[in-house]
């Protein structure tokens, strides 16, 4: 929304501001936990491996970099007003509500590690194995939010326009691609574990999962700008005209 005023300048709502900065936070958190845990991991002042997956850094010197990042996504899930629907699966602020609270789960309620004895508690401080699975029922229902925000949410926006996109690289693209691909990581987990492909399959194959959420949340945050020759291509209030051409060249 924007305000005209007597000289003519135009002053873009705050609100707006406000939304696409959340976002870009989200998305820049998401992206950065991987990238962070695993470049912290080759100095040898944390006294940190490389770990198997990204739960298994509760258990590290990085513990507080897991934990604190995936509590300040939960909190600024929590924090975004989305629009309400009366689809559930279009349902922003009930989605995003969910998945902060998913994300807080993933954090406060670890996995278990390979050593049983070695389990560290936090709000339920019971020597129970199952405890350890509500980490991975948490983190599983986190990721398919993740999907359905970016395939089903993300996209409402154009569902009015008559104009067809002329760029391949139109956001609705980007946000179902990466949400098909958050889903594709996700199942590949438990089969790459079980084949036991490589030591850090997991790792690899969350890390992915992150990324695709990661660029979602920042594309609908507009990081890289709205206008110009970006702005064409992605989003479809500046794309009337076919940049495929400029994309190809």
């Amino acid at each position: 929304m924007k305000i005209e005023i007597n000289n003519g300048i135009k002053i873009e709502s705050y609100d707006i501001f406000t939304y696409r900065r959340i976002r870009r936070a989200i998305g820049y958190l998401g992206i950065s936990l991987p990238i962070l845990l695993v470049g912290l991991s080759f100095i040898p002042f944390f006294q940190t491996n490389v770990q198997p997956s990204i739960s298994d850094y509760y258990y590290t010197n990085l513990r507080e970099i897991f934990t604190g990042t995936l509590c300040a996504v939960g909190l600024f899930l929590i924090c975004y007003k989305g629009n309400k629907n009366a689809s559930l699966w279009k349902n922003d602020y009930l989605l995003t509500n969910i998945s902060g609270i998913m994300a807080l789960g993933v954090a406060l309620f670890p996995t278990n590690p390979d050593d049983f004895k070695d389990k560290i508690y936090t709000l339920i401080p019971i020597p129970e194995k199952w405890l350890g699975w509500l980490h991975y029922s948490f983190a599983a229902i986190l990721f398919l939010i993740f999907a359905l925000l970016a395939i089903n949410v993300f996209t409402i926006g154009q569902e009015n326009e008559t104009r067809a996109p002329k760029s391949i690289l139109n956001e609705n693209n980007i946000y179902r691609t990466c949400g098909y691909a958050i889903i594709a990581f996700v199942i590949l987990v438990p089969i790459s574990e079980s084949l036991k492909l490589f030591r850090y399959s997991t790792l690899v194959l969350e890390a992915l999962a992150l990324f695709a959420f990661g660029i979602a949340w920042l594309i609908k945050g507009r990081a890289l700008g709205d206008k110009g020759v970006i702005g064409q291509k992605l989003y479809q209030e500046n794309n009337p005209v076919n940049t495929e051409k400029i994309f190809e060249e």
